[in-house]
């Protein structure tokens, strides 16, 4: 199966994906940050390097679809995804271009590389949506400590949050689990993991019922 983990930036995806993974015994698949060639120059100088950004993690997110399409087809382990390439169209990119970071030339080029993907990748068998409120967010971006990510502003993860919030209310190609972590810190509190592993199963049950 297929299950891929969404949410905004620190909203703990990563975490939690590599908890999954540790917990289920899932393959993961982390996204492309550590490494990402473009993504301080990005925050530096949004405008200059906005397609370049989304390019590459678009490009990112296909290989990582490959990889799962390849372990579907030899019946190999579940693979758990940290953000989907939906997201990179439908909130990163559509923001930068509502903004005017993105020009339209380089948006509607960006949209015809997305659509030709479409062509050739399936939605994950479960997604899973983690809603976090500004606050939550921010706590988590400052907690981890990127220096490129500290000038992001709260404008900026409000519009994230905001197009975040309609891409789950629209998602309709497959099954969705909207889990509220404002309360919640998994990564510490084991109670917290449990519960929701146990929403994830129920999840399961019900996809491998006949």
């Amino acid at each position: 199966m297929h299950i891929a983990i969404t949410g905004n930036i620190g909203a703990g995806k990563t975490t939690l994906a590599g908890m999954l993974a540790s917990h289920y015994g899932w393959e993961v698949l982390y996204e492309a940050v550590e490494g990402n060639p473009y993504l301080a120059d990005f925050y530096g100088d949004m405008h200059r390097w906005a397609f370049n950004l989304q390019i590459f993690f678009l490009n990112s997110r296909f290989a990582q679809m490959r990889r799962v399409l390849t372990a579907a087809e030899e019946g190999q382990t579940t693979v758990v995804q940290d953000r989907t390439i939906y997201e990179d169209a439908a909130i990163f990119a559509r923001n930068l271009h509502q903004l005017g970071t993105l020009s339209d030339r380089d948006y509607h080029t960006y949209r015809s590389v997305f659509e030709n993907m479409m062509s050739l990748v399936r939605p994950p068998d479960l997604m899973i949506y983690l809603r976090a409120d500004l606050d939550k967010l921010r706590r988590q971006i400052e907690k981890r400590g990127r220096s490129f990510e500290q000038s992001i502003s709260d404008d900026y993860l409000g519009r994230l949050n905001q197009l975040y919030e309609e891409f789950v209310t629209s998602y309709r190609i497959g099954e969705l689990l909207i889990v509220d972590v404002n309360q919640l810190d998994y990564a510490q509190q084991s109670d917290d993991f449990a519960q929701i592993v146990g929403l994830i199963d129920q999840r399961l049950a019900l996809l491998s019922s006949p």
